[in-house]
């Protein structure tokens, strides 16, 4: 069981750590000062909870490792984000949908993640559901201000919707990690927030005045250490100085 719960940890802390990672490439390079300052708060966040999760899952292997380690000194097979965080930043509608798509999910997750049987999973999600739900509110605020309009950023944003689209059925996709977990009533059944995000993330999009994504063919396999050649280039400046001062 120990083994399954650090896999568990593991895709909290990674999916954290490496959106955390995206969006502090934008510091200093966003549009303008809000968006700069709205990004780089983000970043903080999720890099913040990624040192929780990181920490704890260094406690559960017991290895003498701690979120430093664990952060920096894997190989990319060994990450277990999901697909979506990994995808590049693009421009700011790019990143506005990423971070939509998954900042939703992530409020659903952490919310029934707070009755955990696991007190340490449920603290860190407690601790986490405030901040998640401004970065809820950070995106719903700007997919508002840039939908509702004919402009260049209104047709980017469509763009990037359908782009991005095609990674969010891995976030309820569940396999023997979560299912023995959930058996334990430690993990979340994801499949049940299904009907909630789709619901939340339909009434944004109405307000907005932008059509759903289109339907496009699933793509999966973060969680099993399959992933695109952009986290590859993303981990390799990422560790750069852990390994050049190693």
């Amino acid at each position: 069981m120990q083994d399954r719960l650090l896999e568990y940890t593991y895709r909290l802390g990674d999916d954290a750590l490496i959106l955390g990672q995206r969006l502090s490439a934008w510091c200093g390079h966003a549009p303008n000062h809000e968006i700069d300052l709205g990004l780089s708060s983000l970043a903080l966040d999720l890099v913040g909870q990624a040192t929780d999760f990181l920490s704890l899952a260094a406690r559960i292997e017991g290895k003498g490792q701690d979120a430093d380690t664990l952060a920096f000194r894997r190989n990319p097979p060994d990450y277990h984000n999901c697909l979506l965080v990994e995808q590049p930043n693009g421009d700011f509608p790019q990143t506005l949908a990423r971070q939509f798509l998954f900042s939703n999910w992530q409020l659903l997750m952490l919310e029934a993640l707070t009755h955990s049987a696991d007190r340490s999973l449920a603290h860190i999600a407690d601790k986490s559901v405030r901040e998640v739900a401004g970065h809820v509110e950070f995106c719903r605020d700007w997919m508002v201000r840039m939908g509702d309009s004919a402009t260049v950023c209104h047709k980017r944003l469509v763009t990037s919707l359908d782009q991005m689209a095609r990674f969010v059925d891995e976030l309820f996709m569940m396999d023997e990690v979560d299912d023995e977990l959930l058996a334990r009533g430690i993990a979340v059944d994801k499949t049940s927030l299904r009907a909630e995000y789709d619901a939340r993330i339909n009434a944004v999009l109405h307000e907005a005045s932008l059509a759903h994504p289109r339907p496009a063919e699933p793509v999966a396999g973060g969680r099993r250490g399959h992933h695109s050649e952009h986290l590859s280039h993303m981990l390799a400046e990422m560790t750069l100085p852990q390994r050049g001062a190693a």
